[in-house]
């Protein structure tokens, strides 16, 4: 298998999702922090998998040395050790409310220069600084509270709830800190939607005896109805995380081809169809026939695991499937 054939393909096309998002509906969402997320998170990960230090840097074509101040420099301000410089930051603005450039750029002199400038630029464009001026003469002031909640798009709180509800149902047992991280939410925000969560059943609280925090929550199931557009952002997420799953699971086996007794493992079919096409309208009915199908046999095994005892080693099978119709009006910037 040609690897970085593979890597480099999946992240144009990564690259392009993300675009999508950033973009829609006219929206022009923040990117200054992709690429150093990205880094620190990729890097966590294979230090996860069990990779050193040296290795990730020769991967990265990085000396070990310039590796590890690339991650210290990512992850803390140099400035304010214990916490990152986005935090570092905004923490400052908050505390003197008004303040110019060159005050900024005094008070981290020690910080990535280049970041700092980015991070400043990520405070202005997510909404919570405001700036005037120009070059280092420019001053900003943090949005006050009044302002933020006009940003607020309409029921964030409910769609941060199915977020946690489906990071909960897949990742589970979690800790509400644990489930913050994972997440990149602010901890009260998680701890309001469990509130939800556990109140209406959804989720429940369980002891986990080995933990720092024992207080765990768990779900055995998770369901956004078709239509409820608070969920949306949960179902895509899922979606993406399956595909990604059944892949890197598929890869852990040492798998690089597919047979007809496969339990992991994904299929793509396209179709050619027109108008008058005697199989068009079988074409364009398989995703709604396929949702009718697996709902009514999700329903079915629901009814049977809730009046049974689900042993601790049972299997949870995931089935993710889509379609997409490609048009002449299909825009081509979709299709790389």
């Amino acid at each position: 298998m040609n690897v970085r054939l593979v890597i480099d393909a999946i992240v144009r096309q990564t690259t392009v999702l993300i675009a999508q998002l950033a973009t829609s509906a006219g929206m022009r969402a923040p990117l200054a922090h992709i690429a150093n997320q990205t880094f620190l998170s990729l890097v966590g990960e294979l230090e996860r998998q069990g990779i050193g230090q040296k290795v990730i840097a020769d991967m990265f074509g990085l000396a070990l040395r310039s590796y590890q101040q690339k991650v210290q420099r990512l992850s803390e301000s140099v400035t304010d050790r214990g916490v990152s410089l986005w935090e570092a930051m905004h923490g400052f603005l908050q505390e003197r409310q008004v303040v110019s450039r060159a005050e900024v750029l005094r008070r981290f002199a020690r910080d990535d220069q280049a970041s700092v400038r980015g991070i400043l630029n990520d405070l202005v464009d997510s909404g919570l600084v405001y700036k005037t001026g120009r070059a280092d003469g420019t001053v900003y002031r943090v949005a006050p509270a009044e302002d933020m909640e006009k940003l607020e798009p309409a029921e964030p709180g409910d769609a941060i709830t199915a977020l946690v509800w489906v990071t909960v149902y897949r990742e589970g047992p979690l800790a509400s800190a644990a489930l913050a991280e994972l997440l990149g939410l602010d901890s009260s925000a998680v701890q309001r939607a469990l509130g939800e969560l556990e109140q209406d059943g959804r989720v429940r609280r369980i002891d986990v005896d080995d933990a720092a925090d024992a207080q765990h929550y768990t779900s055995e199931r998770c369901f956004i109805a078709l239509g409820e557009s608070a969920g949306w952002e949960a179902a895509l997420l899922d979606h993406y995380q399956a595909v990604v799953r059944a892949i890197c699971a598929k890869l852990g086996q040492g798998q690089t081809s597919a047979t007809a007794s496969d339990r992991i493992g994904g299929s793509t079919y396209s179709f050619d169809v027109w108008p008058g096409h005697p199989h068009a309208e079988e074409v364009y009915g398989l995703l709604s026939e396929l949702r009718d199908r697996v709902s009514r046999l999700w329903d079915t095994v629901g009814e049977h695991n809730l009046s049974s005892r689900v042993p601790g080693d049972a299997d949870r099978v995931t089935l993710y499937f889509g379609q997409w119709v490609q048009t002449d009006d299909t825009s081509a910037d979709t299709l790389r």
